[in-house]
């Protein structure tokens, strides 16, 4: 069954950096559009950066600049390299994926990873 499972995360230090990483199966050699989400308590879910099969990458912008999505086909894994970051950056993040490439609706959701971001 094609799943989505997250590790990284963490605790640090303002102007520090963590990384996110997401293995998904069942993606094979065509990968589709992927994303980094990430929601504060019961609120809504933020959409932080996304990856599109062709490697085109789009970014919040207030993430702009300090985070980077990557994909490693071969791997079959999604990353996400935050770097400066903020107390505000506090949030349990998700990877999704969208089968069908188009980047608006998401089908397979990670278990989360909190990331805590301290003065």
């Amino acid at each position: 069954q094609a799943q989505l499972t997250q590790s990284g995360g963490g605790s640090v230090q303002a102007g520090g950096s963590l990384r996110l990483s997401c293995a998904a199966s069942g993606n094979g050699d065509n990968w589709p559009c992927m994303s980094w989400f990430r929601q504060v308590g019961g609120g809504e879910r933020e959409g932080v950066a996304r990856i599109k099969s062709s490697g085109v990458s789009n970014y919040a912008d207030s993430v702009k600049g300090r985070f980077t999505i990557s994909k490693d086909n071969d791997k079959n894994t999604l990353t996400l390299q935050m770097n400066s970051l903020k107390p505000e950056d506090t949030a349990m993040y998700y990877c999704a994926r969208d089968w069908r490439n188009y980047c608006t609706s998401w089908q397979d959701w990670g278990p989360g990873t909190q990331v805590t971001v301290s003065d």
